[in-house]
């Protein structure tokens, strides 16, 4: 890929500072037994976010559609085509939210950033923790040097009116 350093190699396991033992790690399909359920309980919100640009998550998303996306990340995230960071808890049994990672898809970014957490940690520890985490954790371990973070720095609405790549 253009878009990233040929011998970069991407973070695996990554603490959430304040995060209260939340870890990142790259999503794969294994994760939707949990992954499904931690969608569907937030789907009202996240559709309300990432519907119009993502057109996700469906009402009738079924959990074989979400299995399919998560290997479709996993296979991405495999090819350094794009990166779906899995937030755990502590114990390692409940997923809280998700971190993208994607190459750009409009003018002025060398990255697309966004991240969203479950219905019960909106404005809470965890997605203040996410919130100074995520750009810092970009800045310091990722390649890019116009990062641009959706839904923090620039509106949806306002990254949809963006002029689109060629």
């Amino acid at each position: 890929m253009t878009w990233l350093p040929h011998d970069f190699v991407h973070p695996v396991h990554v603490a959430v500072p304040g995060g209260g033992g939340h870890r990142l790690r790259p999503i794969s399909g294994a994760d939707a037994p949990l992954d499904y359920p931690t969608v569907m309980g937030s789907r009202e919100r996240l559709w309300s976010v990432f519907g119009p640009a993502w057109g996700w998550p469906s009402a009738t998303m079924s959990y074989e559609a979400n299995l399919a996306d998560l290997e479709r990340h996993a296979a991405e995230i495999e090819a350094h085509e794009s990166f779906n960071y899995t937030i755990e808890n502590a114990d390692r049994t409940a997923l809280r939210g998700c971190v993208y990672i994607d190459p750009p898809e409009k003018r002025g970014a060398d990255a697309e950033i966004s991240w969203w957490v479950v219905d019960d940690e909106v404005g809470g520890p965890l997605e203040r923790a996410l919130d100074v985490f995520v750009p810092r954790w970009i800045a310091g371990d990722w390649p890019f040097e116009r990062p641009r973070f959706i839904g923090r720095d620039i509106s949806w609405d306002e990254w949809m009116k963006l002029p689109d790549l060629p």
